[in-house]
C-alpha cells in the first residue's frame, strides 16, 4: 500500500468519524426534529449547511471540468446557480417560512386546500430529489474508486451504505449539523489548491486576481494549437443555449424542494433572509475560484502534459487512467502526446489538480475528503426531501393521518434507505456526466415548483385547478424535451436537453395563469392569507380593512 492511499485514507476516515458522530449526538427524537431540526437553527450556520446542500459534487467535482472544457460557455453554470439564490432569498423564502409547514407539497396542498396539488406536488419531489441523487452517489463513486484505485462503480455502492445509514439516524437536526462541518472542511479542500497553483504558477496567492493572465497566455496557446480559443464566447452552444441554461439553473434553484425547506429550519422570516445573505457569502467562495481553478489546470495539461513523450508522461496519468476517466492515445503513432489525444473526463479535473500541481499527499487527501462531503451533504439533504414527500406529505397527510410519531419517523427512515439503494443503482451506469444529470433535476423543478410556489405566493387569483394543471403541464413539457433532445436530436434555436427548464416554466406559467382565470376564484379567506404571507407583519382584518399587528 502507498503512503498516498493511506493519508488520503486517514483523513476520509476522520472526516466520515466527524460526520457520523454528529449524526448521532443530533438524533432525531421527534418529527419536528427529524423535518425541520426543531426550527433552531441560527442563521449563520444555516448559511453554511445550505452552502454545503448546495455544493453538491456537481459543483465541487464537475463545475471547474465543465468550465474547463467548454471554456466561457461554461460560465452559465456560475451565473445561473448563484443567481438562482436571489430569486429564492429574495421571491421565496421569506414568504414560504412565514406560512410555517414542513414541505414544499405541504405548503401546495394547505395553499390551494387540495390533496391532489399534495400529492401531485410530493411525486415531482421525489422525481426531482431522486434524478439530482444520482449525478451526487456518480461523483461519490468517482472520489472513492480513486482513493481504492478500484472501479468507480464499486465506489458508487460504498457512499450509498454511508449515505443511507447517516440520513436515516440523524433526519434533518442530524444533517444540519453534519452539513455545518462539511462546508468548512469542503470550502478548505476547495482553495488550498487553488491558492497553491496560483503561487505557483503567477507567484501570486490570490488565484481570483492572477487568473487573469493565465486566461491571456492560453488565447496564445490555442491560436498555436489551431483550436477555438477559450474565452470566445458561444463556441459550444449557441447564445439562446447560453441564456436557457442560465434560465434553467436560476429557476430550478429557487424551486429546489431540497433546499427551500432548508429556510425552514430558523425561527423567523427575518432569520430566512439572513440565511440567504449568508449563503451566497459561502457559495460565492467555491464560485469565484472555480474559473480560476479551469484557468490553471488548463494551463498545466497543456504546457506540462501535451506536447510530452507518452514514455514520460507524469505519475499521476496512470493511476487516473485505471479509473477510465482518462484516456490517452498516440493517434498518429509519433510518441508524442498532443492536445487532441487527451480525453479527459471533466468530473475529475479538481481531483486531478493537487496531483496535477504535485501539491503533496496531504493536499490530495483533503481534496477528496472536500469531494466526498460535498456529495455526501447534498445527497443527506436530497435523501431527506425525499422522505418527507412520501412519509409526511403522502403516507401521514393523505394516507393515515392518524399515524403515530414513532410509526411516521420509522417510514421516513425506510423511504430513505431504498430511496439511496435505487438511486445507486442507476447511478452504477449514470445516463451523462454528472453537471449533465443536475442540469436535468433543475429543469424539471424550474419546470413544476418554481411557477408553482412564485404564482401561488405572489398571485392571489391561483387556484387549485391552475396549479394542477401548470405541475402536470410544466412537469411533461420539461420531461418530453429533454428526451427527445437527448435521444432525438430535437432542438429549438439550438437549446439542448440541459436547457429544457425554459419552456417547461412558460408552458406551466401560462396553463396556470389560464386555467385558473377560466375556473371559480378561491375563498377570500385563502385570498386574504395569500396577501399576509407578503408582509413581515402579523395582518389581520376588520371591516374590510388592513391592521397592522406589530
Amino acid at each position: 500500500m502507498d503512503a498516498q492511499f493511506l493519508v488520503s485514507l486517514a483523513i476520509i476516515l476522520l472526516t466520515f468519524a466527524l460526520y457520523i458522530g454528529i449524526a448521532v449526538y443530533n438524533t432525531a427524537k421527534q418529527t419536528s426534529d427529524f423535518y425541520v431540526a426543531g426550527r433552531g437553527v441560527p442563521p449563520i450556520f444555516n448559511g453554511m449547511a445550505i452552502g454545503a446542500d448546495w455544493m453538491s459534487a456537481a459543483s465541487f467535482i464537475g463545475m471547474a471540468g465543465t468550465i474547463m472544457l467548454l471554456g466561457y460557455d461554461g460560465l452559465a453554470y456560475i451565473m445561473g446557480w448563484t443567481g438562482g439564490y436571489l430569486l429564492l432569498t429574495f421571491l421565496l423564502a421569506p414568504q414560504l417560512r412565514k406560512y410555517g409547514r414542513y414541505t414544499v407539497p405541504e405548503f401546495i396542498g394547505d395553499r390551494y386546500n387540495s390533496h391532489t396539488a399534495r400529492v401531485i406536488a410530493a411525486v415531482c419531489t421525489i422525481i426531482i430529489s431522486f434524478t439530482y441523487s444520482i449525478g451526487q452517489l456518480s461523483g461519490s463513486g468517482v472520489v472513492i474508486g480513486r482513493l481504492f484505485e478500484i472501479d468507480a462503480k464499486l465506489g458508487t455502492m460504498i457512499g450509498v451504505v454511508l449515505i443511507a445509514f447517516y440520513a436515516a439516524f440523524g433526519g434533518m437536526k442530524g444533517i444540519t449539523w453534519t452539513q455545518v462541518a462539511q462546508y468548512i472542511i469542503l470550502i478548505i479542500a476547495y482553495l488550498i489548491p487553488v491558492i497553491f497553483m496560483s503561487l505557483q504558477i503567477t507567484g501570486n496567492p490570490a488565484p481570483w486576481l492572477s487568473y487573469g493572465k493565465i486566461v491571456e497566455e492560453m488565447g496564445e496557446l490555442d491560436r498555436q494549437l489551431g483550436i477555438s480559443e477559450y474565452f470566445a464566447p458561444f463556441t459550444n452552444g449557441t447564445k439562446w443555449q447560453f441564456l436557457a441554461l442560465m434560465f434553467t439553473l436560476m429557476a430550478g434553484t429557487a424551486g429546489l424542494p431540497h433546499v427551500i425547506v432548508r429556510f425552514y429550519t430558523v425561527s423567523t422570516m427575518k432569520a430566512a433572509r439572513w440565511s440567504g445573505a449568508w449563503a451566497i457569502l459561502f457559495i460565492g467562495l467555491l464560485y469565484l475560484s472555480a474559473p480560476a481553478y479551469a484557468a490553471f489546470s488548463r494551463f498545466i495539461l497543456m504546457t506540462q502534459v501535451a506536447g510530452q513523450k507518452l514514455s514520460e508522461l507524469p505519475a499521476w496519468t496512470e493511476s487516473w487512467v485505471n479509473t477510465g476517466k482518462l484516456q490517452i492515445a498516440d493517434g498518429n503513432g509519433d510518441g508524442i502526446l498532443q492536445w487532441s489525444e487527451l480525453m479527459i473526463s471533466n468530473d475529475i479535473v479538481v481531483m486531478a489538480t493537487p496531483e496535477i500541481a504535485n501539491l503533496g499527499m496531504f493536499v490530495i487527501g483533503l481534496v477528496a475528503a472536500g469531494a466526498m462531503a460535498a456529495a455526501l451533504s447534498t445527497a443527506g439533504g436530497l435523501m431527506i426531501a425525499i422522505s418527507s414527500s412520501f412519509a409526511h406529505d403522502i403516507y401521514y397527510r393523505v394516507m393515515k393521518p392518524n399515524a403515530s410519531e414513532k410509526n411516521r419517523l420509522a417510514v421516513a427512515r425506510w423511504s430513505i434507505v431504498i430511496a439511496t439503494v435505487l438511486a445507486g443503482l442507476i447511478a452504477l451506469n449514470p445516463p451523462g456526466a454528472i453537471t449533465q444529470i443536475v442540469a436535468w433535476a433543475f429543469a424539471l423543478a424550474s419546470g413544476t415548483f418554481f411557477p408553482a410556489l412564485l404564482i401561488g405566493v405572489w398571485w392571489k387569483r391561483s387556484n387549485t385547478q391552475g396549479v394542477i394543471s401548470g405541475m402536470l403541464v410544466g412537469l411533461a413539457v420539461t420531461l418530453i424535451y429533454i428526451f427527445a433532445s437527448k435521444y432525438g436530436g430535437f432542438t429549438i434555436a439550438g437549446i439542448i436537453d440541459t436547457g429544457a427548464g425554459v419552456f417547461g416554466a412558460v408552458a406551466a406559467i401560462l396553463t396556470n395563469i389560464i386555467v385558473s382565470l377560466s375556473t371559480k376564484a378561491p375563498s377570500i379567506e385563502t385570498q386574504e392569507e395569500v396577501l399576509n404571507l407578503r408582509y413581515p407583519e402579523q395582518m389581520t382584518y376588520k371591516d374590510g380593512e388592513v391592521w397592522m399587528d406589530k
